[in-house]
């Protein structure tokens, strides 16, 4: 006979319950499989600015320096123009601020972060129980129920995770006023190799092909530069081998999330979480364990309506910066639950823009598993009837 759980167990369960309760009658929909948010392109433009004006000259740098050089156009050999792109936060590889900004073109790696150390073991800010608004705590519930329903195909360690969407940044000058940039479409390939690589994929955009490659230090071996799967290059092997448990995710991440300098330890968490679940193809288990694993973050609230890079309304799950006066928001469709896309919005008035101005936005229209870099799923689909 089943005992009855005690403890942290039964709440859990009663919890499992009264979120259950929350869902539609109805079978739910299918929710595209999870992936990674928009970039913050401000960050790495400061670093640029910062060494064109001659920063302080440090070995690290020199390094980085030289690094935003190394990405080539379409395999010319030249430097890669970098105003204009859409960057992710880059990768922080131990040691290496020279492959952190060359690996500025792709938008699958973790956060760089401006100065900021790496979290101790353990070091969460919900040690002492806090969680999001209860409004967030109960959709993220129904959000990470659907997601457990969700049928979620494994990705070979051979094809490419392959994102389409549309959007716009702030094209406005760093710490100045803000200025959206026009809409347009981005499509992007992640490599699914489980080994170190410097070669991790593709981004096609502003009609051009732009290799997403870690830089390599002239008269270095590659291999000491190549980044293994991980938060820094997450695959769909290395994700479904994270744990399921929402608390035992929450104390990993806190534990690998490095943050910027005077940013907090929540925030750089929601923007971890954030950016893997925009652009990645992960099994159902682990997007649930991640949006509940959000919920237990503070701070973490929804807003009842927002709009995506491609007008679509829906639901957001929130975080606000208050250190630049801006907040987040995932947005998700209103009936399915699934992501649509994300967006940052000034929360308050600033000296850089007033209160509700977008400061980027982003809008996921189509995700899909590919054989090749630059394959589109049509080609796959017309490769595979012939």
């Amino acid at each position: 006979m089943n005992s009855t759980p005690v403890g942290p167990e039964r709440e859990r369960l009663e919890e499992l319950r009264e979120l259950e309760g929350l869902l539609p009658a109805g079978p739910a929909e299918q929710v595209l499989p999870p992936g990674r948010r928009s970039h913050h392109k401000d960050v790495l433009m400061q670093l640029i600015d910062s060494d064109s004006a001659g920063a302080d000259g440090t070995a690290a740098d020199a390094t980085a320096a030289d690094a935003t050089g190394r990405g080539t156009a379409g395999g010319g050999g030249g430097p890669v123009p970098l105003r204009g792109r859409r960057f992710s936060r880059p990768a922080l590889v131990a040691g290496a601020v020279a492959a952190a900004l060359a690996i500025g073109l792709t938008v699958g790696l973790g956060p760089h972060r401006d100065g900021g150390g790496t979290a101790a073991p353990g070091a969460s800010s919900t040690a002492d129980g806090a969680r999001g608004s209860h409004g967030a705590v109960a959709t993220l519930g129904r959000i990470a129920a659907v997601a457990m329903r969700t049928d979620v195909t494994p990705v070979g360690d051979d094809q490419f995770v392959y994102v389409r969407s549309t959007g716009a940044e702030n094209d406005g000058v760093f710490d100045g006023p803000v200025k959206l940039g026009k809409m347009h479409e981005r499509q992007v390939w992640f490599s699914q190799r489980q080994g170190p690589v410097t070669d991790v994929g593709l981004i096609r955009e502003y009609g051009q092909d732009w290799p997403i490659e870690i830089g390599v230090p002239d008269g270095t071996d590659p291999a000491d530069s190549a980044v293994p799967a991980g938060f820094d290059r997450p695959t769909y092997a290395w994700l479904a081998s994270l744990p399921t448990d929402p608390d035992a995710l929450l104390e990993l991440l806190y534990a690998d999330t490095p943050a910027e300098k005077g940013e907090d330890r929540d925030q750089a968490v929601f923007g971890r979480i954030g950016d893997l679940v925009a652009e990645q193809i992960m099994p159902s288990a682990t997007a649930a364990a991640f949006y509940r694993a959000t919920a237990r973050i503070p701070g973490v609230t929804e807003v009842a309506d927002a709009v995506d890079a491609a007008g679509r309304h829906g639901i957001a799950i929130a975080r606000e910066d208050t250190r630049h006066g801006t907040r987040t928001e995932w947005i998700f469709d209103p009936g399915t639950l699934g992501y649509l896309g994300v967006r940052t919005v000034f929360s308050r008035d600033t000296e850089r823009a007033r209160a509700g101005t977008v400061l980027n936005t982003s809008a996921v229209l189509e995700r899909a598993v590919v054989d090749r870099r630059g394959q589109e799923p049509g080609e796959r689909r017309r490769a595979g009837r012939s």
